[in-house]
């Protein structure tokens, strides 16, 4: 079994930099918003065999108007746990973290932010 979370969003391309250039992940496919060719409206990344999708409102909207959430953003939470903390902290640096590093009574080292679209992103590894 294989889970893979697709954030709905108002707006992919403020998202690309988060994810892509500061987190590292792969674009590895991505397609127009209908009617829209200059707006992107579905993409899929990729990195370390984790897959993240990110999909427009509109884009859901025209593909499955059941699940559309109008013209706005679903908010998510992501908890993402990392092999190397360090290099997560280290791209991290300069962004916004709503939760500073802390350890939990489980056992994680975990930091939190919000994403550009203002999902809920937990970074974590076993403390």
């Amino acid at each position: 079994m294989k889970i893979t979370p697709v954030l709905t969003v108002k707006d992919i391309e403020p998202c690309l930099p988060f994810w892509v250039d500061r987190m590292g992940f792969q674009n590895l496919a991505q397609m127009p918003e209908p009617h829209k060719s200059d707006k992107i409206g579905f993409v899929m990344l990729q990195r370390d065999g984790v897959e993240l999708m990110i999909q427009s409102a509109a884009s859901v909207a025209e593909d499955e108007p059941a699940f559309a959430p109008g013209n706005e953003s679903r908010v998510a939470s992501l908890y993402v746990e990392v092999n190397d903390f360090a290099d997560t902290l280290k791209r991290l640096e300069g962004y916004p973290l709503a939760m500073k590093e802390r350890t939990t009574f489980y056992g994680m080292r975990e930091v939190g932010l919000f994403d550009p679209a203002g999902n809920i992103v937990m970074f974590a590894v076993k403390a």
